[in-house]
C-alpha cells in the first residue's frame, strides 16, 4: 500500500504545482529601502525654533531650524566698522600729487620763457641748466610719491580685503545658524528639541526619501544574465494577505558575486554566490522601509 500511497502523493503535488499561476512566481525576494540621511547642526547654540514634527513632509531648502546667533550677528558689525575704518585711511592720490605737478608745469613754462630770452641773449645758459635741474628733482619727487602713495594704497586694501574674507566667514556662519532641509523627503526622527544645545555635529533629525524607494534583492548567476541597468521589472509588495504591483526598473547590479546571505533571498537556495540588485520604486505611499517585497524578471 505504501507505494501507491507515495505515488497519490506525489500526483497530488504535481497537480498542486501545475495549477498555481505563473504571475505568482517571483524571481528574487527582499525588503524595501529608503535613502536616508541624519542631518546634524553646523553652529554651536541654542536651539530657538524648531517646528517640524515626526512625520512631516519637508520640501528641499525649507527652513527647519534656528539656532541662537545674536554673537555673531555683534560680531560682523564689528567687522564692518574696521573694514570702514581701514577704507577711511586710503590717501587720495591724485590730491596729493596736485602740488608737485603744477611745480613742474610752472617750471617748465618757466624753462621755455628762458629759451625765448636765451635766443635773444637776454639770459645765459646757467640759467637754463638750473631751470632743467630743478625739473629733473620735482619729477623724481613726484615719481617717489607715486610710489609711497600707492604702496600704502595696496597695503590698505590688502587689510580691507582681510576683513571683507572675516566679514564672509561669519555671513558663512550666521546661514548655517538656520538649519536647511537638504533634499525634499519626510522627518523620521528627531533627536533635538527647541531649547536645547547645539553643537557643531549634534544630530537633530533623520530624513528620508520616502517618494522613491528601493528594492534590495539578491539574483543567481542565471538571473543576473538577464537583467542590465534600466531594465523594467514587475514588483510586488508583500502586504501579507494582500499585494500591489509596482512598475521597477533596475537601478543597480552588483559587478562582484558574494555568498549567499544568511537570510537567503533567492529562489534556488542551492545556488552559493548571488549577486545583489536594487530596484527604484516610485512610491504610492504604500511603501514602508523594511517592508517586504517580491522581484519578477519576466
Amino acid at each position: 500500500m505504501k507505494p501507491i500511497r507515495n505515488i497519490l502523493l506525489a500526483a497530488t503535488a504535481a497537480f498542486v504545482s501545475s495549477c498555481t499561476p505563473e504571475s505568482d512566481q517571483v524571481d528574487a525576494s527582499g525588503a524595501f529601502e529608503a535613502r536616508e540621511i541624519v542631518v546634524s547642526s553646523e553652529a554651536t547654540g541654542r536651539i530657538l525654533s524648531f517646528p517640524v514634527q515626526e512625520g512631516d513632509a519637508l520640501d528641499s531648502g525649507a527652513a527647519v531650524a534656528g539656532i541662537d546667533s545674536v554673537q555673531l550677528h555683534l560680531k560682523r558689525l564689528q567687522l564692518l566698522r574696521s573694514r570702514k575704518a581701514v577704507q577711511s585711511r586710503r590717501p587720495d592720490v591724485a590730491r596729493q600729487i596736485a602740488a608737485t605737478r603744477q611745480q613742474i608745469a610752472t617750471a617748465r613754462a618757466e624753462r621755455q620763457r628762458i629759451e625765448r630770452l636765451l635766443a635773444a641773449n637776454a639770459a645765459n645758459r646757467k640759467q637754463l641748466d638750473d631751470i632743467d635741474g630743478q625739473i629733473a628733482v620735482l619729477v623724481r619727487q613726484l615719481d617717489a610719491q607715486k610710489s609711497t602713495l600707492e604702496t600704502t594704497d595696496k597695503g590698505i586694501g590688502a587689510e580691507s580685503d582681510v576683513v571683507s574674507v572675516q566679514v564672509a566667514q561669519v555671513d558663512d556662519q550666521l546661514d548655517k545658524c538656520r538649519v536647511r532641509n537638504p533634499f525634499q523627503g519626510t522627518l523620521l526622527v528627531k533627536y533635538a528639541e527647541a531649547g536645547e544645545l547645539a553643537t557643531v555635529g549634534k544630530p537633530l533629525y533623520r530624513l528620508a526619501d520616502l517618494r522613491n524607494m528601493t528594492l534590495r534583492a539578491y539574483v543567481t548567476a542565471s538571473q543576473a544574465s538577464r537583467m542590465k541597468l534600466g531594465q523594467k521589472v514587475e514588483v510586488r509588495s508583500d502586504m501579507g494577505d494582500t499585494s500591489r504591483v509596482y512598475e521597477g526598473s533596475v537601478a543597480w547590479i552588483s559587478s562582484k558575486a558574494e555568498f549567499t546571505p544568511k537570510t537567503i533571498q533567492t529562489r534556488d537556495e542551492r545556488q552559493n554566490l548571488v549577486y545583489a540588485t536594487k530596484i527604484s520604486v516610485i512610491n504610492d505611499g504604500y511603501l514602508k522601509i523594511g517592508m517586504y517585497g517580491s522581484l519578477k524578471l519576466d
